[in-house]
């Protein structure tokens, strides 16, 4: 049951390095084309919540449809958050958390 959680598929693993090198791609296109002209405060604030913006949208339904892994998972990260207020730390906690509970439940 551990394996099985623990595995990896090359295909996943290609995707996910797929999109690593697209996410790095449009953000350093992203920050190109930004000085290229004057932001106002409010457009720089909203570039700002833009990413936590979007890590919420996308895990968002992946939680509501989760079981009880993914909702201890949450839980976890939530109390890193709090207690850290690093998101790395957080987004690590959260991976784990969510392997080592689908391995027990």
């Amino acid at each position: 049951m551990i394996s099985d959680a623990l595995s990896l598929d090359p295909l996943v693993v290609g995707v996910v390095l797929a999109m690593a090198a697209v996410t790095v791609l449009t953000k350093v296109g992203g920050i190109w084309i930004v000085r290229r002209f004057e932001l106002s405060e409010r457009f720089e604030a909203g570039l700002n919540v833009l990413p936590g913006a979007i890590v919420i949208a996308v895990l968002g339904p992946e939680l509501a449809n989760g079981g009880p892994a993914e909702w201890g998972a949450a839980a976890v990260v939530l109390v890193v958050m709090w207690r850290t207020e690093s998101i790395l730390l957080a987004l690590c906690a959260g991976v784990l958390s969510v392997v080592g509970f689908r391995a027990l439940l």
